[in-house]
């Protein structure tokens, strides 16, 4: 995927705060559970199968966030401030918020795949992301909007709707 994006042109990276264990953990990408791992490898041309056995896991943020990149044709990166998903020890099936080591790293990490796409504008998803991008040196604009879970949904949805001028769908029946 990050070859195929290198190659092609980048519209935004979208930037969440880190893998949770039904989205993420499962499919080794920021905000892609089980149920969408096959639509986000067709955007960028290539193949995917779904890395997991048994049945497909949802998970409530990687569909609220997928119910708007079907309607958005733009090249969209998805990445998290920490690439991977940090858990409580011995505990693989929590999520809970990575350290300031694990955020560090990530940030490093981050700053790279910037530089490496070359993206019109971050768009940080939540606080947590917005805080990690606005320590970054980048010359590339920074769009926050809010987090999709906690009740956020509804908002999120109405700004990525106005950022990318998509006419709102009703929201009813996602979750």
């Amino acid at each position: 995927m990050l070859s195929r994006a290198q190659s092609q042109d980048v519209d935004a990276v979208w930037i969440g705060r880190d893998l949770g264990y039904r989205g993420g953990r499962r499919t080794g990408l920021a905000l892609t559970d089980d149920i969408h791992i096959v639509r986000h490898a067709d955007r960028w041309g290539i193949s995917a199968d779904r890395p997991t056995i048994g049945s497909a896991v949802s998970e409530r943020t990687a569909a609220v966030i997928w119910s708007m990149l079907e309607r958005i044709e733009a090249g969209i990166f998805l990445w998290n401030v920490f690439p991977l998903h940090p858990h409580d020890m011995g505990s693989p099936f929590t999520n809970r918020q990575h350290n300031v080591r694990e955020r560090r790293a990530g940030e490093e990490v981050l700053g790279r795949l910037i530089q490496l796409l070359k993206p019109r504008r971050i768009v940080a998803i939540g606080n947590d992301a917005a805080m990690a991008v606005a320590r970054l040196e980048s010359l590339v604009p920074i769009v926050s909007v809010r987090h999709p879970s906690y009740g956020g949904q509804r908002q999120f949805m109405d700004q990525i709707s106005e950022m990318y001028s998509i006419i709102p769908t009703q929201q009813v029946g996602l979750f």
